[in-house]
């Protein structure tokens, strides 16, 4: 899909279209989105590019399930996300399962609103300014639906001990994610294990990883560094790496080991 110079129009045609739907109003609308009304107006007119969580708070608000957001990253590139995780982003909405290995954060897909603040407010070189913050922040929230898709993939995580422990935006926002982390994994189809320090052997050591398989059963990694992300697709470098996720799954905790220690992580905050 491609809507070129059309996009903000397009766009605004179709929050129109749910806004309308569920009864409300511009104005009303723009409480939600801190907007106000002539804004919301210029927006559904294609007048303007909307900016920070506006896509995000009315895409929930209006109950476009994701219909809003995914327009506005083809129609103008409201994502956030430099290109090549823009690339990915593509892949893992469309994954039969999903893999996931993380060494120094809370894996992306499971951060909360106030983590994943912290997390970008935090980098530097380049410094992030609010309003690129907040457009990254409410990206990153929007690749949560994959949890709510009507036919949800499968997805693992193995994350690093002291991804628990490192208090990204201080205490009270550390506790509300790993207790967004033990609902997660509560569901069926999730599995979250957790590698403990003590491991005196450890597959992982090259890095954070991420295994998907499409529909039709395809793998394909992605690997992510400072100058970029690259997917993996021949063999046998794409075997090696599922390999090698599978044995992280063998040397971390049981998901129900893996849950009882982030409690405990939780209980002393």
């Amino acid at each position: 899909m491609h809507f070129g110079d059309r996009g903000s129009e397009v766009f605004g045609a179709l929050l129109k279209l749910h806004r309308e739907r569920a009864g409300m109003t511009q104005e009303a609308l723009g409480q939600h989105v801190g907007y106000s009304k002539s804004q919301v107006a210029m927006v559904e007119r294609g007048e303007r590019i909307p900016k920070g969580q506006f896509v995000r708070v009315a895409d929930q608000v209006l109950g476009a399930q994701g219909a809003l957001q995914v327009v506005a990253e083809k129609a103008f590139g409201t994502s956030g996300q430099p290109p090549w995780t823009e690339d990915y982003l593509v892949e893992e909405r469309k994954a039969a399962a999903l893999h996931v290995y993380q060494t120094h954060l809370v894996p992306g897909s499971l951060q909360t609103e106030a983590y994943a603040r912290a997390v970008f407010a935090s980098n530097r070189w380049p410094t992030f300014d609010d309003e690129e913050v907040e457009s990254r922040v409410a990206s990153r929230l929007g690749r949560q639906q994959l949890f709510e898709r009507k036919v949800p993939p499968h997805v693992s995580y193995v994350m690093e001990e002291s991804t628990l422990t490192r208090p990204l935006g201080g205490k009270a926002t550390l506790k509300e994610q790993l207790d967004r982390i033990l609902a997660i994994g509560r569901l069926r189809h999730v599995e979250i294990q957790v590698m403990p320090h003590k491991r005196e052997v450890h597959a992982g050591l090259n890095g954070s990883m991420i295994l998907l398989e499409t529909v039709e059963r395809c793998q394909l990694a992605y690997v992510e560094g400072h100058r970029g992300g690259y997917f993996v697709s021949e063999q046998p470098d794409l075997a090696d790496l599922f390999g090698k996720y599978g044995t992280l799954r063998a040397q971390a905790l049981t998901p129900e080991e893996s849950a009882r220690l982030i409690e405990e992580v939780a209980e002393k905050l």
